[in-house]
């Protein structure tokens, strides 16, 4: 049990630092702002559910389509750590919402994909997939989509709450932490190809 729950953390944790809610959520209510309660909700649901589809289908062909390509883990560890730190640095030197600022139509695109599962998320989730398997990342994905769901439909209790500027400092602190994650994907694939 405590192996599970150490395993949960370790995979709900890089999921949350790439989602980045702190970021996502002033996106989110600078595009619905003008919307009707009921029309923000739907939007709301459409989003996660897409966030959600589009997340098992990156997991479940994944690894197919490495097979097909000939990449190994170690290759994408390394890769995908190269990746989710420049999303972090761009994170950390540049202001998240002038980076993230999503451009078309509402509804899926851009709310659902790329502002919840974006290419830092999905990078993440294919890497633990490797690393401690499908079930424990699946689990802590939903788990997280339920708090970007909450924090949607709670937005603007939440930013009340901590202010635009305490957002914009945490946003600040996952992108360090998304930098930390990102270096220790590089190193253990590279202890990896060394040790082999």
């Amino acid at each position: 049990m405590e192996n599970l729950l150490r395993v949960l953390l370790n995979t709900f944790i890089p999921i949350f630092v790439a989602i980045d809610i702190f970021v996502v959520l002033p996106i989110f209510i600078s595009i619905t702002e003008d919307m009707s309660k009921v029309k923000r909700q739907a939007i709301v649901r459409e989003s996660v559910l897409t966030a959600v589809v589009v997340s098992m289908a990156f997991v479940a062909l994944g690894e197919a389509i490495f097979r097909i390509l000939g990449i190994t883990t170690d290759d994408f560890k390394i890769a995908g750590g190269i990746v989710l730190l420049i999303f972090a640095v761009l994170d950390i030197v540049k202001h998240g919402e002038e980076r993230r600022k999503p451009t078309g139509k509402m509804g899926v695109v851009p709310i659902g994909v790329p502002l919840i599962v974006g290419p830092a998320v999905l990078t993440t989730l294919l890497v633990l997939v490797d690393h401690y398997g499908v079930i424990p990342t699946l689990i802590s994905l939903i788990i997280n989509l339920i708090i970007v769901y909450l924090s949607f439909i709670n937005a603007e209790v939440i930013i009340k709450l901590f202010g635009r500027g305490g957002v914009a400092v945490i946003s600040k602190i996952m992108a360090i932490l998304l930098a930390s994650i990102a270096i220790m994907m590089i190193r253990l694939g590279i202890e990896n190809i060394i040790k082999k």
